[in-house]
């Protein structure tokens, strides 16, 4: 695709920075748009070979970024994830996920900037509904392409919104599921858990970034508009079978009191299953490899 310049939100994170080692492999030009508190321990080696541009959280501030920077391709991955929110999430919910975003698609109209990759979530579609949010998260998710719509019909932009499930992979900072396990595991101490009934889908992040790859390969179509991309497996599996396969991959079980917990509102209790699949994209990692890779194990 010849010489490519990324302008990515949300680069510090855990996708994000798996996102940018792989762009700055490939020799793209990167640069991050960073918060002056962001930290940058993810990124490890590459953090002296991307260009960061601290956002003061003003519109005028983002358009200079984006003049700047001169993006071919903007990747938007910055949100704030909340299952359930309190009265006070409000103000910081709309800030990053709708606010923020308004101010780059914006910034990138004026410069013209036309080729965006945004990031939803399949929690926009609560038991397989065309739309229902699971949480104010996901609603502010569904706003945020609301407001898109205009941009795509007003402007000469076009997008490819990758709709996220659950994600994992090495060294990754978050509270999830796997950091849970493998606390309880080397512990030894009891975990509470909901009945577990539950089926997830479990992504591996290298598959998440083919994803993402694969979606800028998409926008080098013509016709390509506005397209939406479920990145899943395809293969929900329980809670209960997630945990039993953790401890036989590591070979150390997972002490878990089921039911101890109650399942949260609105839970999802089976994945999202109508969303259509990337062309030219499939998850390559069984959860089985995935965890042996996580954990560093090695044959």
């Amino acid at each position: 695709m010849g010489d490519r310049k990324a302008l990515i939100s949300g680069g510090t994170g855990f996708i994000g920075s798996a996102l940018c080692r792989r762009l700055v492999g490939d020799g793209w030009d990167v640069h991050l748009v960073i918060r002056s508190e962001s930290r940058m321990h993810l990124l490890g080696s590459i953090a002296k070979q991307v260009h960061l541009h601290v956002h003061d959280g003003s519109t005028d501030g983002l358009q200079t970024i984006v003049r700047k920077a001169s993006p071919t391709t903007v990747f938007h991955l910055a949100s704030l994830f909340l299952p359930e929110h309190k009265s006070g999430d409000i103000e910081p919910l709309v800030r990053s996920n709708i606010l923020f975003g308004v101010q780059l698609l914006e910034a990138m109209t004026i410069h013209g900037v036309y080729e965006l990759i945004n990031t939803g979530t399949s929690w926009q579609h609560f038991e397989n509904k065309e739309y229902d949010p699971v949480c104010l998260y996901a609603a502010t998710k569904e706003a945020f392409e609301s407001i898109l719509t205009f941009y795509l019909h007003a402007t000469p932009l076009r997008a490819v919104t990758l709709k996220l499930f659950d994600t994992y992979g090495p060294n990754d900072p978050r509270n999830k599921l796997f950091s849970l396990l493998r606390r309880a595991a080397n512990t030894q101490i009891t975990l509470a858990m909901s009945p577990g009934e539950q089926l997830v889908d479990l992504v591996y992040v290298d598959d998440v970034v083919d994803a993402y790859l694969a979606a800028v390969r998409r926008l080098q179509v013509p016709e390509v508009m506005h397209e939406h991309y479920s990145v899943s497996t395809g293969a929900p599996i329980s809670l209960k079978d997630v945990v039993a396969l953790y401890g036989h991959t590591v070979g150390i079980p997972v002490p878990v009191e089921w039911g101890l917990r109650t399942y949260r509102a609105r839970e999802v209790m089976v994945p999202w299953s109508q969303g259509r699949r990337l062309p030219g994209w499939r998850p390559k990692t069984s959860l089985h490899e995935g965890i042996r890779k996580m954990e560093g194990i090695v044959t």
